[in-house]
């Protein structure tokens, strides 16, 4: 499992024909389930997410995790993470699992992040959205469960 884990000042996911789901400063995190993730790749995801320590402390050091800055966390399905883009010029999706268990990881993921007692916004799994942002730093971080990176 990938994700890509930005520091925000807010952002907002709008799936098609609905509304905004808004949030203030947190997290944005897109994911990517690749064939193969379990529930511990989903645990990994959200106890880094959770725990990352990438908000400001009073010495203007990077030492705060969303959940002491009281900020919330929007989670994002994004299969293109599992993309391989190393040959031509269109990428690869084989590596990306299949849709139900890509769902029910999410899903998990999700559940867990909630689990820790931090609010969480969701997009739409398989939906075309919106996605904007306002990125915070920019402090963007990059998390891979098998930890190829």
């Amino acid at each position: 499992m990938r994700a890509v884990v930005q520091r925000v000042a807010r952002c907002a996911v709008t799936p098609a024909g609905e509304a905004p789901r808004r949030q203030g400063p947190g997290l944005l995190i897109y994911v990517g389930v690749e064939r193969g993730d379990g529930e511990s790749d989903a645990a990994y995801i959200a106890d880094k997410a959770a725990g990352l320590r990438v908000f400001l402390d009073d010495d203007g050091k990077m030492n705060r995790s969303v959940a002491d800055i009281g900020g919330a966390v929007t989670v994002v399905s994004q299969f293109t993470l599992a993309g391989d883009a190393r040959r031509g010029r269109r990428p690869s999706f084989t590596q990306a699992e299949a849709l139900e268990r890509a769902n029910e990881l999410y899903e998990r993921l999700v559940g867990l992040l909630r689990a820790a007692g931090l609010p969480v916004h969701t997009g739409v799994f398989r939906a075309s959205m919106q996605v904007e942002s306002c990125n915070d730093g920019p402090v963007t971080i990059l998390l891979d469960s098998r930890r190829t990176f």
